[in-house]
C-alpha cells in the first residue's frame, strides 16, 4: 500500500482541519488568546490531525500489503482467504466478508460447470462404445466380404473407427482414474496386437513393419499403450515417403533404471520448427496442413496418457530423413520384492 496514493485519496481530512483550525484561529485572535495557548493548541491538533491520518493507514497498510502478498506467493490466487487473518478495521472486514460471498459463488458455480462437464463426459464415453459396435461390424463385414466393399470405403471405414476410438480414450485420459490399471505388460504382444490392427493400412501404403527384440515386459496399461504405439504408427504412415523401402521399425533399449521403446520411420520427418509443439492440443504442423489428414489430437492424447501412467514421451525427427519417438518406462526397484 503506497503512502503518496493513500494521502491523494484522503486529502480531504487535512481540507478540514486546516479550515477549522483557520477558524478556531480566527476566534482566538478576535478574543485575544495568549500566544502560548494558541501554539499549544495548534501543537494539540497537529499531533491529533497525525494520529487520525497515519494510525489507520498502518492498519491498513498491513492487511493490504499481506493481501497482495498471499496473492502473489499463492498458485491458486482464491486461496487467499484461507491465508488471512481478521482485520482491525471496518473496511478490511467489509472486504474480507465480499470476498468470502464471491469466493463461494465461484466455488458453486465451478461445482455446477464439473457436474454438467462430467455428465456430457460419460454421455460421449456412452455414445462412443454404443458407436463401436456397429463400426466394428461393418469393419468385420468389408474384411469378410471383400466383394462387397471398395478400398475407398474401408479405409474410410478404418478411419471413422479410429476417430472414435481416438474420442474414447481422449475422454478416459481426462479421467484417467477410473479406467486403467497398471501391471507387468509384455511389450512385445502391445507391438504385435497394434501392428494386426494397422496391418491393412501397412500393406496398403507399403510400409515394413520392423520389429527388433522387444522381448521385455514393463509396468503400465496395455490397453492405454496400444492406443498410444496405435497413434504413433498411424502418424508415421500417414507421413511416409513415396519410397520403395519405407518402414516403421521397433526397439527396445533396456537400462538399468528404464526401459525405452523406440519408434523410427524413415518418412518425411518434422520440421525442427515444429518439434516444439507437436504434442500441443489440435497442432498439425506444415505435414498437418500439407496433406490435410491430421487433426492434431493423436499425439497431444498420447503425451497426457503417458503423463498419467507416469511414462515419458520424447520425439526427435530430422525433416525428409527420420523420426524416432521415445516411450520411457521407469523400473519399479520393489515390484520384483512384492509381487
Amino acid at each position: 500500500m503506497k503512502f503518496q496514493k493513500y494521502f491523494k485519496d484522503n486529502l480531504y481530512i487535512i481540507f478540514i482541519f486546516m479550515l477549522s483550525y483557520t477558524i478556531n484561529l480566527l476566534i482566538f485572535l478576535a478574543f485575544k488568546i495568549d500566544k502560548s495557548v494558541i501554539i499549544a493548541v495548534t501543537i494539540t491538533n497537529i499531533i491529533l490531525l497525525l494520529s487520525i491520518y497515519l494510525i489507520p493507514y498502518f492498519k491498513k497498510k498491513m492487511f493490504y500489503d499481506n493481501l497482495l502478498n498471499n496473492i502473489n506467493k499463492l498458485d491458486k490466487a482464491y486461496l487467499v482467504l484461507e491465508t488471512l487473518e481478521k482485520p482491525e478495521f471496518y473496511e478490511g472486514e467489509l472486504l474480507v466478508s465480499a470476498l468470502y460471498e464471491i469466493n463461494k459463488s465461484m466455488n458453486e458455480n465451478i461445482n455446477n460447470m464439473e457436474e454438467q462437464l462430467q455428465e456430457f463426459k460419460d454421455y460421449i464415453e456412452c455414445f462412443v462404445h454404443e458407436a463401436k459396435i456397429p463400426l466394428s461390424t461393418l469393419v468385420l463385414m468389408s474384411n469378410n466380404h471383400q466383394e462387397g466393399f471398395d478400398k475407398k470405403t474401408k479405409l474410410q471405414l478404418k478411419r471413422l473407427e479410429d476417430y472414435v476410438e481416438q474420442v474414447l480414450y481422449y475422454v478416459r485420459s481426462e479421467n484417467a482414474s477410473k479406467d486403467y490399471l497398471i501391471k507387468e505388460t509384455s511389450l512385445a504382444k502391445v507391438i504385435k496386437n497394434v501392428g494386426l490392427k494397422n496391418m491393412d493400412d501397412l500393406l496398403e501404403n507399403k510400409v515394413d513393419y520392423i520389429v527388433l527384440n522387444v522381448n521385455y515386459k514393463v509396468l503400465t496399461d496395455s490397453k492405454w499403450l496400444e492406443f498410444i504405439l496405435g497413434q504413433i504408427v498411424n502418424n508415421s504412415i500417414k507421413y511416409k515417403k513415396n519410397i520403395k523401402n519405407s518402414y516403421i521399425k521397433i526397439s527396445v533399449q533396456d537400462d538399468e533404471d528404464k526401459t525405452t521403446l523406440i519408434i523410427e520411420d524413415n518418412g518425411i520427418g518434422i520440421k525442427e520448427s515444429d518439434l516444439k509443439q507437436v504434442f500441443d492440443k489440435s497442432f498439425t504442423g506444415e505435414n498437418g496442413r500439407n496433406t490435410n489428414k491430421s487433426t492434431g489430437m493423436g499425439l497431444f492424447i498420447a503425451k497426457n496418457m503417458c503423463l498419467k501412467l507416469g511414462h515419458k514421451i520424447e520425439i526427435e525427427s530430422k525433416y525428409n530423413e527420420y523420426t524416432k519417438v521415445f516411450i520411457t518406462f521407469a523400473k519399479n526397484k520393489y515390484y520384483d520384492v512384492l509381487k
